[in-house]
């Protein structure tokens, strides 16, 4: 674990700084109730740790890691503490707390199933790139696209028609695009700011997607919506859903001007203009592409990357929008698709396959240590305090403002939207009820604070893929796409906030 630490200051630097985090985080345990429901503000520490660190080292990786620690050292803490048997006593505790709950995340059926669909994502990437599909793709669209505009445009268009899944719409709309506004000198953050921005968004408004299929769910077995009806009550939400129209409709506008780049954005673009390079450093860390890398075959054509991807789309709606079914189908596919036309032997297909799996090994650990971190979080009731602490605030008008506020707070703590909603959405839904709130509004600002906070959240899944996908640095990601999430969540609000005294 050490071994992350070695760039600050040296490798004794490093050890020092370790050590006085984790004597700070005992000292501070030392003082906390027994029972962990009880900590109140200070349920806060490990997500003020987390962010602070990260700010201050840009190195998000170990920041969950030593962020889960002090969240593990806090709910180690024995009973009683008489002296250095209870000190190792904590010890032990911890270290097990820690292995023992990386290996429920890893056990976890959402993480064997992150694997399947990003790491063999990375393979299709890989195999498609190697064929030239992705490159005849840019020289196609490049003769339509002859602008920086509307080469952005493209991307745009594409991450609308790509619904099904966030993650599909992530990985297949960056790799596609990224040779094509490379030629054009985009900047890979805005690149992704544009991927990133009509992914989530996206599926969250249209009903025919996983979101809207897992989220129905969650509403009938919290009693809004009756059984078999889940996805009619979904419906209901997309009018409500703010932060999500307002993120789609801020992109073409960026794109076209109309509104001026601003904040590290900005920065990023003169980067460029100045004979910079188009991913910020760091980049290579998290990028799937190779493409720079690979001997394309001598006439690359555009039906070995649209042919799979329609296979890819087609096979997961068939599979009862099964992404994890649809991949491996394709995956079966292209190998008889690529080595019927002698693309490659099956020797090369199985390390190209290898490869892409390689690729994604770094977008995968953040996202298993955020799981991590968002379980620590679970363990100090974390949510719960942010939502218990604001009830009493709470009224039918300002429920809607409310909620979004705090739970695009916890979101961007804890990164992971779903899991938000499992333990948001059975809290809101009775609680609305019984304020006779508006529930297919205070509903919508909770689907509007899981997209807001996993945008402008450093290590969330939809940030890690959308680096990943456009070969961009996820902290430099997440940073220039921070101030236009902050201002449509601005926005959001106030929508919330008349809506709230107009429906509530």
């Amino acid at each position: 674990m050490f071994k992350f630490f070695g760039q600050m200051k040296g490798g004794r630097g490093s050890l020092i700084t370790v050590l006085c985090i984790m004597v700070v985080a005992v000292t501070f345990s030392y003082f906390l109730p027994a029972d962990s429901a009880d900590y109140g503000v200070a349920s806060l520490a490990p997500a003020i740790f987390l962010v602070v660190y990260i700010f201050m080292t840009k190195r998000i990786l170990e920041a969950l890691i030593l962020a889960s620690l002090v969240g593990f050292i806090m709910v180690s803490r024995p009973d009683t503490m008489t002296g250095i048997g209870s000190f190792s006593e904590w010890f032990i505790a911890t270290v097990t707390a820690f292995s023992e709950n990386l290996l429920e995340v890893m056990l976890d059926p959402d993480t064997p199933w992150l694997i399947i669909v990003c790491g063999l994502m990375g393979s299709i990437v890989a195999l498609i790139e190697r064929t030239g599909g992705s490159f005849a793709f840019a020289e196609w669209l490049g003769k339509f696209a002859k602008t920086r505009k509307s080469a952005l445009m493209c991307t745009y268009v594409l991450g609308w028609t790509i619904f099904i899944d966030d993650y599909l719409n992530a990985l297949t709309v960056g790799s596609c695009m990224a040779p094509l506004t490379d030629k054009h000198k985009v900047p890979r953050e805005f690149l992704a700011y544009v991927v990133d921005s009509t992914a989530a968004p996206d599926c969250t408004l249209i009903p025919i997607s996983t979101w809207a299929v897992f989220c129905a769910r969650i509403l009938e077995e919290n009693g809004w919506a009756p059984a078999g009806e889940g996805l009619f009550y979904f419906i209901k939400t997309i009018p409500f859903n703010f932060y999500g129209w307002i993120a789609l409709i801020m992109v073409p506008l960026l794109i076209l001007g109309v509104i001026p780049q601003y904040g590290p954005m900005k920065k990023a673009e003169e980067r460029v203009k100045n004979g910079g390079p188009l991913a910020p450093p760091g980049s290579e860390k998290i990028s799937i592409h190779n493409a720079e890398s690979m001997e394309l075959p001598d006439n690359p054509k555009l039906m070995n990357l649209f042919i799979p991807i329609g296979v890819l789309i087609g096979s997961t709606v068939y599979f009862d929008i099964d992404m994890s079914m649809g991949v491996l189908f394709t995956l079966g596919f292209m190998f008889v698709f690529y080595l019927a036309q002698g693309l490659m032997s099956a020797e090369e297909f199985t390390d190209l396959c290898m490869k892409g799996l390689e690729n994604m090994m770094m977008p995968l650990m953040l996202m298993v240590l955020a799981f991590l971190f968002a379980r620590v979080n679970d363990a100090i009731h974390f949510t719960e305090f942010v939502i218990n602490s604001a009830t009493e605030f709470m009224s039918p008008q300002l429920m809607p403002l409310i909620v979004f506020l705090l739970l695009g707070f916890t979101e961007f703590i804890t990164g992971t939207n779903w899991g938000m909603y499992i333990i948001a959405l059975p809290i809101v839904i009775p609680l609305a009820m019984n304020l006779d709130a508006n529930v297919a509004l205070c509903v919508a600002a909770v689907l509007s604070a899981g997209v807001f906070g996993s945008h402008v959240c450093l290590y969330s899944d939809a940030t890690v893929i959308s680096s990943a996908a456009c070969g961009c640095d996820n902290f430099r990601h997440s940073i220039t796409q921070a101030p236009y999430g902050l201002t449509g969540a601005a926005v959001a609000a106030l929508l919330f906030l008349g809506c709230g005294f107009l429906f509530g």
